[in-house]
């Protein structure tokens, strides 16, 4: 057996990008290439918090395009039943729920909430790709909800930490004191990259704050949990990895300074759940937490699974393998089997649960 050792990524070769690599799907190399605003310029790791409002507003305009095509491509959802609510939040703010049922449903069904991602300043509920996830998940027998809550920058912003969190739990809140109503059994909350984040934070809030008895269960899909970006731990290799591989991790700080402007939040485990111990843990809902082999965000989700299993929580992990960032949740044209089996993980969890709230 040779004893040189080829370490993944920019771990054996600084220079390697997702193209070079050989370990991405190569339906999804030519997105990887590209990223998700290639035109729009990264300002220096030193920006003032006004140079990075910013960016995340020019980063969201940028993605208008890709959105309109999204929509485009929307597929017919016919047999789905939409409506919307408006709730009061706890800052006394309004809140929209996006509320997605399959048509002529026979009893009640899970119920999931739905939280987006964006880093937890950018994007919407309300955006193409979000509406489709809600609908693709209430095709399968799910009833879903979509908060709409409010992001550190960009269109619903700016409002930092803890405002998008807040609003999060009132939804989450909300849509248990309405299960008769929705027709739902249980409750799942489940969201991806920044939504990942606020899924786990809502559960963290919900546990300190006594009602995590509401929550039955917890899908979190490639969270944005660490917060440390600017230097990387050392036991999340996976940053330096995979950095730049669709997400880099100067970019990623530079949200940090967006949802946490004062820096004063790192170690609070609603804004950055990876900080949260095992008296945080205890007591909380099973858990799914689903990472992407190609992200640079693969290694803190892991660390937070095995976080919750040391504490004695019910929780499983799966790594999809060739994908980069959210690539198996959001690119269900380029990789429809891979997209698949993610929405059956999703809603096979989603009705797995016992239901142990009423």
């Amino acid at each position: 057996m040779s004893t040189d050792l080829h370490l993944p990524g920019r771990l054996g070769n600084p220079d390697a990008t997702v193209e070079t690599d050989g370990r991405c799907d190569p339906r999804l190399v030519p997105v990887a290439i590209q990223g998700y605003a290639p035109a729009v310029e990264m300002p220096p790791a030193d920006a003032s918090y006004e140079d990075c409002l910013a960016y995340c507003a020019a980063l969201e305009g940028a993605m208008d395009e890709t959105l309109a095509l999204q929509l485009e491509a929307m597929p017919n959802f016919d047999h789905i039943d939409q409506s919307i609510e408006t709730i009061r939040g706890t800052d006394d703010n309004d809140i929209t729920l996006y509320i997605h049922r399959p048509k002529g449903a026979d009893g009640p069904l899970p119920g999931l909430v739905h939280i987006h991602g964006g880093g937890m300043v950018i994007l919407a509920a309300a955006d193409p790709d979000s509406q489709r996830w809600r609908n693709t998940l209430a095709a399968e027998g799910l009833v879903v909800v979509g908060v709409e809550f409010r992001n550190g920058a960009g269109k619903l912003g700016p409002h930092p930490f803890p405002a998008g969190l807040n609003d999060c739990a009132a939804g989450v809140q909300w849509t248990h004191r309405n299960r008769a109503a929705l027709g739902i059994t249980t409750l799942t909350v489940s969201g991806e990259s920044g939504g990942g984040n606020l899924s786990l934070a809502t559960g963290l809030k919900a546990r300190r704050e006594g009602w995590v008895d509401q929550i039955d269960g917890i899908y979190a899909l490639c969270p944005y949990i660490c917060g440390a970006y600017a230097d990387p731990p050392s036991e999340l290799l996976s940053l330096v990895e995979n950095d730049t591989y669709m997400l880099d991790c100067q970019e990623m700080d530079l949200l940090v300074t967006v949802y946490d402007p004062e820096r004063e939040h790192g170690a609070n485990p609603l804004a950055w759940p990876l900080a949260a111990t095992a008296s945080d843990l205890e007591g909380l809902p099973p858990h799914v937490i689903s990472v992407n082999e190609l992200d640079p965000l693969r290694d803190e989700g892991l660390a937070f699974f095995r976080k919750l299993l040391a504490a004695g929580v019910s929780a499983v992990a799966r790594t999809v393998h060739g994908t980069t960032h959210g690539a198996d949740q959001g690119m269900a044209d380029i990789i429809p089997d891979v997209h698949r089996e993610t929405v059956r993980s999703v809603v096979g969890f989603a009705k797995s649960l016992s239901g142990t709230s009423s």
